[in-house]
């Protein structure tokens, strides 16, 4: 049985590299629908969303990471695409939402590549993990939120959550930094400066000293682990 073509949208004004991205997505099997502005975009996720977005940064309606934070809690997997080259630039991207990034030119084959990656982590099969506890936490993947010993909702952003995922999938086992790379589908210097930040912001959602973290440790020379919090 042929199983149903995830649909696609994708968000370039560039018609002739719209175009391209449109008929690679289709070759490979995926139903896409291709638009030029942003306001297109949020209106077709209110009524029928896509599986992913494929989004250019350089929109002429609308800044491209206002629109990707404006879609990061609509569960709809993000590629960002620009002609921006700055480190800084891509690191804010995917802290605001983006599930990965590329930087024209780039190869048609990639753009799949990425694609096919953020839809595995993002449609889970059935009996996947949707709820966690560690340390008197609780943490509600599905609902992207945290509730603390006391009570209290802390919301995550995706890529918090994407995170903290992975932490709770290896309690009290040391995660390098290659793995964590790894788990995200990529090497680029943006994921590698991307997952301090994140590391940060959970320690912070967590009432983790930043100094001395009780709960996300750093191991110096081999990587971070969430402990139970049990330890002295």
């Amino acid at each position: 049985m042929t199983s149903p073509r995830k649909r696609v949208i994708v968000v370039e004004d560039d018609l002739e590299v719209g175009a391209l991205i449109a008929r690679t997505l289709t070759a490979f099997n995926y139903d896409v629908a291709h638009m030029t502005r942003g306001a297109e975009l949020l209106a077709q996720v209110k009524e029928l969303p896509p599986a992913a977005c494929v989004i250019d940064l350089g929109l002429p309606d609308v800044d491209g990471l206002q629109l990707i934070r404006q879609l990061q809690d609509s569960g709809v997997g993000i590629l960002a695409v620009t002609g921006r080259g700055d480190v800084a630039d891509r690191i804010l991207g995917l802290e605001i939402g983006a599930d990965d990034y590329l930087v024209k030119p780039f190869e048609p084959r990639e753009l799949v590549a990425r694609l096919n990656s953020i839809l595995r982590r993002l449609h889970k099969e059935p009996g996947a993990l949707n709820v966690a506890s560690f340390a008197g936490w609780r943490f509600e993947l599905d609902s992207l939120s945290l509730i603390s010993p006391a009570g209290k909702q802390i919301r995550l952003t995706r890529a918090e959550a994407q995170l903290l995922e992975l932490f709770v999938r290896a309690p009290n086992r040391v995660l390098s930094r290659e793995q964590l790379l790894d788990a995200f589908g990529t090497a680029e210097e943006a994921f590698d400066r991307s997952i301090d930040v994140r590391i940060s912001r959970l320690r912070q959602k967590l009432g983790d000293d930043s100094r001395h973290p009780a709960l996300l440790k750093t191991i110096r020379g081999s990587g971070y682990v969430l402990t139970s919090g049990d330890e002295p």
